[in-house]
């Protein structure tokens, strides 16, 4: 055993998300006995940081990495036992850094969206992570620990309530407020422009298991939302943006655990519009823009257009204000074979994609780090669900806005309120 300079290392602390976390670590949380850095190319942006978070920073230290500089990622990764990860996107700023942590066992905590870099990554370097004993947790943010941990949450209910798993669940987004960052959409454009020029990657996209192991045995058909009525939620609803990468992550957490939830799993997100003729309107220009934004970003030119006059660049997002004034309410429905029925309500305060996410990463990378037993998971590529135990829900209650709750436990479908996605619904 090295004994580490560092428990954590926040890779990208000047980023947008890498500023809320460092502050979240420096004024908001305190983990006893913790040592930790901020790490970024810029030394000029880093000693700015470090004077905005005030004097509970004055001792943390700094360390001047790049992302494509092999020696100096080296250099920081022996230096710790986890990085946490927020450059983006990951795809063309990620790479070296998981190899180099895959190689000599340092742990990783990210919030990337990307699942074909993802995959890219497990092809390439699980074997080596298992080898050094490396714990690789991509999606650790809004993508994709609210779903892959609700749908935790809800199957060991079930198990307990009914002995049996549900085989059939549902997402569904009640309420979200909340901005999107430069460096979120940076991620997506990418997508597009590696999908555009690969079928291969146009393939993957199609592919609901693209992040199961391979040769895995799954078959069932996962539906995919576009607009209809759902009995289940009396409502109208959409496709949801976030559907692509978490039902990915769910898929390959039920892989992983090799069919736990069921060999024939089902598993679909959307957002809810209401029951009226108006949620009827909103959910079909929702998947409306859907499609028409998909294929416009499949040509070069309009991502050009659209980076160049209409969306945030990276490094711009929601104001401290507006990170403070969102909210997220989720809703999970699961029906086992033998028709029992568990409902359960997943909510965080703060913008989800930034303020929530923040915390939600950091809670990750220091739940992986006191909470996980070496011993017992060890290295490759996991997901939330499959890596963390209940002692990360009870982080995430106690110190990062969210709660996991049971709302009902029955044999037959019970309807539920109204829901409502706008713009001007209060955060509880």
């Amino acid at each position: 055993m090295i004994n580490k300079e560092f428990d954590i290392v926040v890779f990208g602390a000047t980023s947008f998300v890498g500023k809320i976390l460092c502050n979240y670590l420096a004024n908001e949380y305190t983990e006893p006995n913790l040592t930790w850095a901020m790490a970024a190319r810029s030394e000029k942006k880093l000693n700015k940081l470090k004077v905005s978070l005030g004097e509970n920073a004055a001792a943390i230290p700094l360390i001047i990495s790049d992302s494509s500089d092999e020696q100096a990622l080296q250099s920081m990764c022996e230096k710790t036992e986890l990085i946490i990860s927020t450059v983006g996107p990951y795809a063309l700023y990620g790479e070296l850094l998981v190899k180099i942590c895959c190689q000599l066992g340092t742990d990783y905590c990210d919030l990337t969206g990307e699942p074909q870099w993802i995959r890219r990554m497990i092809s390439q370097y699980e074997d080596d992570a298992k080898r050094s004993g490396a714990r690789i947790v991509n999606c650790c943010g809004f993508d994709s620990i609210p779903s892959d941990l609700g749908v935790k949450f809800l199957q060991d209910h079930a198990q307990r309530h009914f002995g049996s798993y549900c085989d059939v669940v549902k997402l569904r987004v009640k309420v979200l407020k909340g901005g999107a960052s430069g460096g979120t959409i940076a991620s997506g454009l990418n997508l597009y422009k590696e999908a555009s020029a690969d079928p291969e990657i146009r393939k993957e996209m199609r592919d609901p298991y693209s992040l199961c192991p391979t040769g895995h045995a799954f078959t069932a058909h996962q539906h995919n939302v576009s607009v209809e009525f759902d009995e289940d939620f009396d409502s109208w609803a959409a496709p949801f943006i976030m559907a692509s990468i978490n039902t990915r992550v769910v898929l390959r957490s039920n892989a992983l655990l090799d069919g736990h939830y069921d060999e024939n799993f089902k598993y679909d997100e959307a957002m809810l519009t209401s029951a009226t003729n108006k949620g009827e309107k909103a959910a079909k220009r929702i998947s409306t823009g859907t499609k028409v934004s998909m294929f416009m970003m499949a040509f070069a030119g309009m991502r050009w257009l659209a980076t160049r006059f209409f969306l945030p660049s990276p490094g711009e997002g929601p104001t401290p204000e507006q990170q403070l004034k969102g909210c997220y309410d989720l809703r999970l429905l699961g029906r086992t074979p033998q028709g029992g029925r568990v409902r359960v309500k997943v909510t965080g305060d703060r913008d989800p994609g930034y303020g929530s996410t923040a915390k939600m990463l950091a809670q990750a990378g220091l739940s992986l780090r006191r909470d996980v037993d070496e011993g017992e998971v060890g290295g490759g590529f996991w997901t939330p669900a499959t890596v963390f135990n209940d002692k990360l829900i009870t982080r995430l209650i106690d110190y990062a806005g969210m709660d996991f709750e049971l709302e009902s436990l029955s044999q037959a479908a019970t309807a539920i309120e109204e829901v409502v996605v706008d713009e001007t619904v209060p955060c509880a």
